[in-house]
């Protein structure tokens, strides 16, 4: 069921305390933490707690939530005092996804091309 979590769920795991994670920041519906293979030098992922497969089924069953996640990347973006950045969410295999819990990559510290590849 949507938002409950998922046993197999990487990032359902991440909210549970089951796997460690470098946390920059938390709320009562979101976590951001660093991304383990960081693609530039500030690389951090906010996720809601909740699992929803990707950024639209978050969008479709939450939209408060995806709410949420989008405000954190800017509270993220201040903290790490971004002047400029990136939010990415890739949605589907085909896209990039490799972990089926929607989340929001900020990425920025360096200078970001378009299109991204």
């Amino acid at each position: 069921m949507a938002g409950e979590p998922q046993g197999d769920c990487l990032f359902c795991k991440v909210v549970a305390g089951a796997i460690p994670a470098t946390i920059v920041r938390e709320t009562e519906t979101t976590v951001a933490f660093r991304d383990i293979n960081p693609q530039a030098p500030t690389h951090v992922l906010v996720i809601p707690k909740a699992h929803y497969a990707d950024a639209a089924a978050l969008a479709a069953g939450a939209p408060e939530l995806a709410a949420d996640v989008l405000r954190e990347t800017q509270v993220i973006a201040d903290e790490e005092k971004l002047e400029s950045y990136r939010i990415v969410f890739n949605t589907g295999s085909g896209a990039g996804q490799t972990v089926f819990h929607a989340h929001a990559h900020v990425l920025g510290g360096r200078g970001l091309q378009w299109p991204p590849g």
